[in-house]
């Protein structure tokens, strides 16, 4: 058994209190912050009620990058390959990050203030530091920093009932990937149909830490007869929707056509990383993977192979209670990456028969 060694480079939120209180029974680092990983049971129990009722997550690690100035857009089109040009203020967008050869550097969600303010809310990486580099190489007139906002994901089929006794009936038309400014203890926040699950939901912006435990209590208070309970992002719910981990599942190795994120590949501006992205085909990419038998958990690159030659790798694993399969998450070669090709997947316990799968299963 390991710990966490508490330190200012490992930062609480202004929910660690309500989480600890909760139970939490573990967490991870990503972006220098602490995220819990587990309150059941075990992770089986968080994804069964994750899947019937209704979840609050501190998600305060999917840290914002501020880019705000009058040359925003135009570094904003420079770092990403998704046209960016009809964004309206109210929305947010799934955005692929990319370096000068197409390399993926990021995954986050931008959300548009206005035409001369974004957040970029990162997955794990320290992406600021690129975005300065960036911006003060062609001389940008804009400012990059990190502010003090702490995402609260409510997610599960319930949380439309919960968000609108603590919001008001205004969440219930937000849409998918738009927000509104709703108000909480006088304050306007950030409230946008967006999260890391499929089940829906909602993210809140809070950007006063003082407001954190506040909003925690009252959420809970509020969907007591909801059967509200404190959660996280669930590796079998989000490997059964193929979700993916940037940093796990995909790296600065791989591009967004390898990521299966070709349909965010449109800019017809020069962004950087256009040619370097042109010059490389994919020739993986990832694949929705059922894989036979028992399996441990997947802690580590499971080779995958075919007729004795490797052919890619899985990432990410976990038998689906609902879908009664061990679901996984891989990079196959292009020779085997078709629905119903034949492979063997290398665990730590031994090789496991497996078929690459037409889509993910939610």
């Amino acid at each position: 058994m390991y710990s966490i060694t508490a330190s200012r480079r490992v930062r609480r939120t202004p929910f660690t209190a309500g989480v600890e209180a909760a139970g939490v029974k573990g967490y991870t680092v990503y972006n220098h912050m602490l995220l819990p990983t587990r309150f059941g049971h075990d992770f089986v129990d968080d994804y069964h009620h994750l899947k019937r009722h209704v979840q609050v997550w501190d998600v305060s690690c999917e840290r914002q990058v501020s880019i705000k100035g009058p040359d925003t857009a135009r570094l904003m089109t420079m770092l990403s390959p998704r046209d960016l040009s009809r964004m309206a203020d109210d929305q947010c967008y799934y955005i692929p990050l990319i370096d000068r050869d197409g390399g993926m550097l990021n995954d986050p969600v931008a959300v548009r203030h206005d035409a001369n303010h974004y957040w970029l809310s990162l997955a794990d990486g320290d992406f600021l530091q690129y975005a300065l580099g960036v911006a003060d190489a062609l001389g940008l007139d804009v400012t990059i920093d990190e502010p003090e906002v702490s995402p609260l994901a409510v997610q599960g089929p319930k949380a439309d009932d919960l968000m609108a006794r603590v919001f008001g009936d205004a969440v219930r038309e937000i849409k998918f990937f738009r927000y509104k400014k709703l108000v909480f203890e006088g304050r306007p926040l950030i409230v946008a149909r967006s999260g890391w699950s499929k089940q829906g939901g909602f993210e809140i912006y809070l950007d006063d830490p003082q407001l954190g435990m506040p909003l925690w209590n009252r959420l809970f208070a509020a969907g007591e007869d909801l059967h509200v309970r404190a959660g996280c992002p669930n590796l079998i719910e989000r490997v059964e929707g193929g979700l993916l981990s940037f940093g796990n599942d995909m790296t600065r190795e791989n591009t967004p056509y390898e990521a299966g994120l070709t349909r965010f590949v449109n800019s017809s501006a020069d962004y950087l990383g256009k040619a370097g992205l042109a010059a490389r085909p994919a020739r993986k990419s990832i694949r929705a993977i059922a894989i036979d038998g028992e399996i441990p958990p997947c802690d580590r690159l499971w080779h995958v192979y075919a007729g004795g030659a490797r052919v890619g790798q899985v990432t990410s694993a976990a038998y689906s209670p609902d879908f009664g399969v061990n679901a996984a998450i891989g990079m196959v070669a292009r020779s085997h990456w078709d629905a119903g090709s034949k492979i063997e997947v290398e665990t730590q316990d031994g090789m496991r028969n497996a078929v690459v799968q037409d889509k993910f299963w939610i």
